[in-house]
């Protein structure tokens, strides 16, 4: 296959963009160096307009295919910010700033895509018009949505988005996908139990708030087990107990609960945040308490649709022979946002098996992205754009 190759000729200079990139890690909207990286790269490759600052440090690039007979563009979209956390790889590339290493692949994804705007940009073999989009704060920023309400959809007339994630597990050099919900939605509650606190000695004179918190997370427990469709998906996980007291011979005066909700569905959305507020106001109130409960809504749930599922499916196949139905992710993913403003897809790239190359889990201190995949994931950025904009000789007539 004619794109294939191309990118496996193109393999050492998006390695070593990638290892650049994931030697010099960047949290969150702080993605400066990365960014400017990302502009220098696109600026080389001839971009007919890069954009930064969208989304406070998003960058953006349109490249125009040979003719625009319909005025379509297609927006393929990468993830920059890294995660805090010390890198353990001991590799020559390793991160050069403690603290903070590239633990999800997205100096990958970002290379990635970089390798498919120079080879879109080099051919142009299409009927319309690609927008890369390079996107910080995945990692809890929701740098998604960010470029959302900056307009990025509006102001380059973005039609359609596509987005790509590594996985470890998954044999190297395929690709799953599944139409609908795909990730979940990731809530965080943070609930304080309070009691009247005293000596440990006379638990009769309190109230006991670790006797009333103890009782909230065994019966959150409940919310899936008794409350919840059993044929929906929903996690409560108590994540953190905190006492307001360490000593031994207190009984503290109050406790903080936190943990988090994932969910697939709206519905399921509601029952989880509804069912914590009322467990835990009148389990605290039977004991003689009270709960002060913060519930949060975090990144909505990722879901494909229909239509650009199938086409994604089909341009995987194209590219690696084959493409699987993904079973279904409770992590979270701000690429949603993007879903809920355009059609789109989100796709996953099998980064290896536990015995070959990649063998860490993504948020591992050892984890490192496998370089093998990136041709492959390049040439479906460009297929995909390919087969969305067919190019036509007469139409550039």
């Amino acid at each position: 296959m004619a794109i294939r190759n191309r990118f496996s000729e193109l393999l050492p200079e998006i390695t070593a963009w990638r290892r650049d990139i994931h030697e010099n890690p960047e949290l969150l909207f702080e993605t400066h160096r990365t960014s400017q990286f990302v502009a220098d790269r696109l600026a080389e490759f001839g971009c007919d307009e890069i954009v930064t600052g969208i989304g406070r440090t998003g960058v953006v690039a349109l490249i125009k295919g040979r003719s625009d007979s319909q005025g379509k563009v297609v927006g393929l979209r990468a993830d920059m910010d890294a995660l805090p956390i010390e890198e353990a790889t001991g590799l020559p590339y390793a991160s050069k700033t403690p603290g903070v290493m590239h633990a999800c692949g997205h100096d990958g994804h970002t290379a990635m895509l970089l390798g498919a705007a120079k080879y879109l940009a080099e051919t142009r073999n299409f009927d319309g018009t690609v927008a890369v989009i390079f996107q910080p704060a995945e990692e809890g920023g929701g740098g998604g949505l960010e470029m959302c309400k900056d307009g990025m959809m509006e102001r380059f007339g973005i039609d359609e988005v596509y987005g790509m994630h590594n996985w470890p597990g998954r044999p190297i050099g395929t690709f799953a996908i599944r139409p609908g919900p795909f990730f979940a939605a990731t809530d965080t509650f943070e609930i304080v139990i309070e009691g009247k606190g005293g000596h440990a000695a006379k638990p009769n004179e309190t109230v006991d708030s670790i006797v009333m918190a103890a009782q909230c997370v065994t019966a959150l427990q409940t919310i899936a087990a008794r409350n919840a469709d059993p044929v929906e998906q929903i996690v409560v996980s108590v994540t953190s107990f905190e006492s307001s007291s360490k000593a031994f011979n207190v009984i503290p005066q109050s406790v903080t609960l936190r943990g988090t909700v994932r969910t697939l569905i709206p519905e399921m959305r509601a029952l989880g945040r509804d069912r914590i507020h009322e467990i835990c106001t009148h389990t605290a109130a039977v004991f003689g308490g009270m709960a002060h409960i913060t519930y949060t809504e975090g990144y909505p749930a990722t879901v494909n649709h229909e239509a650009e599922t199938k086409f994604a499916a089909e341009a995987a196949t194209k590219v690696a022979g084959d493409c699987d139905f993904a079973p279904l992710v409770m992590g979270g993913e701000d690429f949603s946002f993007m879903l809920q403003a355009k059609p789109g897809a989100y796709i996953r790239i099998g980064q290896g098996l536990p015995h070959g190359p990649g063998p860490h889990p993504l948020h591992n201190s050892r984890y490192d992205f496998n370089d093998e995949i990136l041709p492959l994931g390049a040439a479906l950025h460009a297929s995909l754009v390919e087969q969305a904009l067919p190019f036509q000789p007469q139409a550039a007539a």
